[in-house]
């Protein structure tokens, strides 16, 4: 039961930004959000790492280890920030909970060497719930403008996913997570540099990025790394389609937001689809 009270926590995580922030991130350029987010990740981790082992150091993993903390960790984000700076909010935003479906495809096929038609209808019965959230029920246009951004948004989902699944496939004996972090943080602040940034950003985007470094990335890498090491990964991928769903309900408990009826029929969809989903798991 501990992996997926693990992946709902990060779950949790990742719906409160919205909640939390606001519009405060649209202030931030795609460098501004990669550094001022996470340099306070890599040093919130860190400093818990640190706490809890007693040691004064982190645990660093070989090169293979090294390149898909890259790739998952920097990787994901960096491309994540593009993709919604290049497409319509509701667009990109469908395309990057693909996620989700390709955990749940990538875990069953690994485990049961197929894909059967059940868990394909499942997974995406769950991605459908997902879209109805984000959407609102409004009509989705997908322009061909927009196509660069589009492949960004399926290619952060392809990249999360896969860094996921092979996390939980690898079963490191130490948390890496950390370690990940600095080398993404790192990466970022190169990438800040060469931007040759002007002045600081206003004091509210800086609180939302700090918010974001925190939470949505520091404190959720150590529940997820919890989870997918421990836990079933396509139960995970069930679970991890009610994000969007949370999103929108903690953003109305605090920010006072409307839930439209689709939101609440994507959430009973998602609902319905994680408990088929855990049965067949």
């Amino acid at each position: 039961m501990k992996p997926y009270l693990y992946a709902l926590g990060a779950v949790l995580c990742w719906a409160s930004l919205p909640a939390a922030t606001g519009s405060g991130l649209e202030r931030l350029s795609v460098t501004e959000l990669l550094f001022f987010s996470f340099v306070p990740a890599a040093l919130y981790l860190t400093v818990q790492e640190m706490i809890i082992s007693r040691r004064r150091a982190i645990p660093w993993p070989g090169l293979r280890l090294v390149a898909l903390g890259l790739a998952g960790i920097f990787g994901y984000h960096a491309l994540y920030y593009l993709a919604l700076d290049h497409t319509p909010l509701v667009e990109g935003a469908i395309l990057t909970t693909t996620w989700s479906f390709w955990i749940v495809v990538f875990s069953s096929i690994l485990d049961k060497k197929r894909l059967s038609p059940p868990v394909l209808a499942v997974a995406l019965a769950g991605l459908a719930g997902a879209g109805l959230v984000v959407s609102g029920g409004q009509s989705l246009q997908f322009e061909a403008r927009y196509l660069p951004g589009y492949l960004m948004a399926l290619g952060c989902g392809l990249i999360w996913s896969s860094f996921s699944v092979a996390l939980s496939r690898l079963k490191p004996t130490r948390d890496y997570m950390p370690a990940f972090t600095v080398l993404a943080a790192l990466f970022s602040t190169l990438v800040y540099a060469a931007s040759a940034p002007q002045a600081l950003p206003p004091a509210g985007a800086l609180f939302s990025a700090l918010y974001l470094g925190l939470v949505p990335l520091g404190l959720s890498f150590t529940l997820w790394n919890r989870a997918v090491t421990a836990g079933n990964m396509t139960l995970i991928g069930y679970l991890s389609y009610l994000t969007p769903p949370l999103a929108v309900l903690l953003a109305a408990l605090v920010r006072g937001a409307a839930v439209t009826p689709h939101a609440v029929i994507g959430m009973i969809v998602i609902l319905a689809a994680a408990f088929v989903g855990r049965r067949m798991s």
